[in-house]
């Protein structure tokens, strides 16, 4: 083979990595996603040309494979320990005082944050990635090599040629576990109890073109054997960053005092994290020192963690309503009295089925423990069953649809009931609502209750319809709650969405298993709907993040005449059907830039910020750091515009945010 083929081969991967590591590790992307998508399609077409070239640690591997049978087992050649526990500052006060009895010098500590997710043993070859392990029960876990391929924040190869084994935690940050569970509940499908399930539960798919479907993420924390030049752990986490890790973020003190602070601290912020962590673990920084304390049977001497209490709150369960969603699942949910749980104020939780209702013994009037699972998903914990007074009521799910009356059906094999009417009105009801939500098509104006005013009129029967409302304005005007301004505003909102980006109707079109980033992806890779409509399972499962799952989705719902006719209709009311590579772009003034929104904005909403700061090249993050370019803060601004001001990190409000919109654009 011609060497210069080799060459290329070689500089593009390096180039691909470089950008992985910019987007996933240090959150500053230097290209746009098509741009990148670019490179990616010239690496295919090479690896196509010239198989031969192809190696094992190609970023085209980080798109899943084959199922596998089963998980090989594999033995660790360093022992993953677990930690022991404190429970209060008296705990953490009384490990200081311990390591600083048995040593002869003054010890200093790494506190970082012990993240909930999952353990894991990635081991490198002379720069190479060649193994992934969990950390099973410490001395034999299961190898899960292809589905660590798929993380994007775990270098495939090291910047330089070291082989050393790390040790990690896998995790699903917070808005991606919402997302998930969102797009479980959507499709019928169990949903996650918190993100740390959610993150086992994806490492451990079989077929690992599902893992790649999940936005998981990785903080690396501790090196178990191998070529660094480090001495103490701090030291360390530096030496492994450099190489191309994501590595946990550590905090060195000396003075005993400032640890404790720092631990008690972090229990107070956890919730505006973008992640999920139960406590803060405290470690010996210096490895020699380390090797004087030694470690127990199953933990090390030299290192504890600080267990946060779980936030949960007691209230009374008033009732249990029932709802029907677009796929015509019917799921229960628990109303009960408001309550603060992580920052705000609940007051219903799913219920999921009948299984959980009846598993957890749950009744109408009970005493009920609630809390938010990864801080985010109200979730019901457990019943008080000691404070029942007898008046308690059992709930059984309605053996017919409370919508439309037919019968419900719990499927073989599967824990939902539904409704099987096509033409139940919650069913389309629904999937106007989805079409309209902020995730997809984001259209103002058209809330649940409007949107059962306009069924009840006759007006729309499902989203094409939305389309055709601009004719018949005065009946809308004589509509209840409507009014003239109403109406117009409304007609405005929709013909502003037809040049909404393609990424937005593929989401709203409620295809089962295609959340937005599915979306995202698809319109990157085609040029229009009508050529993703036309591909077929192997095409669609050649790209990044489709797996067979929604490859075979995606054919099954464009194969739908139903479907096909819905589509039909969208595309002669006007609606966008280009992809990026075909859409016309303006200038990106803020690429490589990231923002961080905080506060109330009075002229915008959330998502209405990050659309502007996306199109002229922009990203959105949710955590402020010290690679944070701009925070942009409202009223009510909190603990972020603190951070940034503590950091020095440029903060914008409103009006300076709106004249550096207008200054880009000009």
């Amino acid at each position: 083979m011609d060497p210069k083929w080799t060459e290329d081969y070689e500089a593009l991967i390096r180039k691909i990595e470089h950008h992985n590591h910019q987007y996933y590790v240090l959150d500053r992307p230097e290209i746009t996603d098509y741009e990148y998508d670019q490179l990616m399609q010239r690496l295919l077409a090479l690896e196509s040309e010239h198989p031969d070239l192809k190696t094992p640690d190609s970023p085209t591997q980080r798109v899943g494979s084959a199922p596998l049978a089963a998980f090989s087992q594999v033995r660790h050649a360093v022992r993953l320990l677990s930690l022991d526990n404190a429970y209060d500052a008296n705990d953490v006060e009384a490990f200081i005082k311990r390591i600083d009895k048995e040593l002869v010098t003054t010890a200093a500590f790494v506190v970082e944050y012990k993240i909930d997710g999952l353990s894991v043993a990635l081991r490198y070859e002379n720069g190479h990635f060649v193994q992934g392990a969990t950390r099973g029960d410490g001395e034999t876990g299961e190898d899960i090599t292809e589905n660590l391929k798929t993380i994007r924040s775990i270098p495939l190869r090291l910047t330089e040629p070291r082989t050393l084994t790390v040790r990690g935690e896998v995790f699903l940050p917070k808005e991606g576990f919402r997302q998930l569970n969102e797009e479980q509940e959507q499709n019928g499908l169990q949903t996650f109890a918190n993100p740390r399930n959610a993150a086992a539960g994806s490492l451990r798919q079989l077929d690992s073109r599902i893992t790649a479907s999940r936005p998981l993420d990785i903080f690396v924390f501790d090196l178990l054997s191998g070529e660094l030049n480090a001495k103490t752990h701090d030291e360390a986490l530096a030496e492994l960053n450099g190489l191309g890790f994501k590595v946990s973020h550590g905090r060195r003190f000396e003075n005993p005092d400032d640890i404790t602070k720092a631990v008690i601290h972090a229990e107070s912020e956890r919730h505006s994290l973008p992640f999920d962590i139960d406590g803060m673990v405290v470690k010996v920084d210096s490895f020699a020192q380390r090797d004087q304390l030694g470690t127990r049977a199953k933990s090390p001497r030299w290192a504890v963690a600080f267990k946060f209490p779980p936030e949960e709150v007691e209230t009374t369960l008033r009732d249990i309503t029932v709802h029907v969603g677009r796929t015509g699942v019917i799921t229960p949910r628990a109303e009960f009295d408001p309550v603060e749980v992580a920052g705000s104020v609940i007051a219903r939780a799913t219920l999921h089925n009948q299984d959980f209702i009846r598993e957890k013994d749950i009744r109408i009037g009970d005493r009920i423990v609630v809390q938010k699972a990864g801080d985010v998903i109200p979730a019901v914990v457990r019943v008080l069953t000691d404070r029942r007074q007898g008046t308690e009521q059992p709930f059984v799910l309605p053996t017919s649809c409370p919508e439309c009356g037919s019968a419900t059906h719990r499927l073989e094999g599967e824990a939902a009931l539904r409704c099987l009417n096509p033409n139940c009105p919650a069913r389309y009801r629904r999937g106007i609502e989805h079409f309209v939500s902020r995730p997809a098509m984001n259209i103002d104006g058209l809330g649940e209750s409007i949107i059962s005013l306009l069924i009840a009129n006759g007006l729309i029967r499902g989203i094409a319809d939305l389309y055709t409302l601009k004719d018949q304005r005065e009946t809308l005007i004589r509509l209840e709650r409507m009014g003239e301004k109403s109406a117009d505003n409304l007609l405005k909102a929709l013909e502003a969405s037809k040049e909404n980006p393609l990424w937005r109707l593929i989401t709203g079109l409620g295809i089962p298993l295609i959340g937005a980033q599915a979306a995202k992806q698809l319109a990157r890779s085609f040029d229009t709907l009508d050529g993703l409509m036309a591909a077929g399972a192997e095409e669609l499962v050649t790209l990044p993040e489709i797996g067979a799952k929604m490859a075979e989705s995606l054919v099954s719902y464009f194969s739908d005449p139903v479907n096909q006719e819905t589509i039909g209709k969208l595309k002669a009311a006007g609606l966008n059907f280009k992809g990026e590579r075909t859409a016309q772009t303006g200038p990106q003034p803020y690429a490589g830039k990231t923002f961080v929104l905080t506060g109330t904005l009075s002229g915008f909403t959330r998502d209405e910020a990050k659309a502007q700061i996306e199109a002229l090249g922009g990203k959105v993050a949710g955590s402020v750091s010290k690679k944070t370019d701009f925070v942009v803060y409202g009223t009510e601004a909190g603990s972020k515009l603190d951070k940034a001001l503590s950091l020095g990190v440029a903060s914008l409000d409103e009006a300076e945010f709106l004249a550096m919109l207008e200054a880009a654009k000009a």
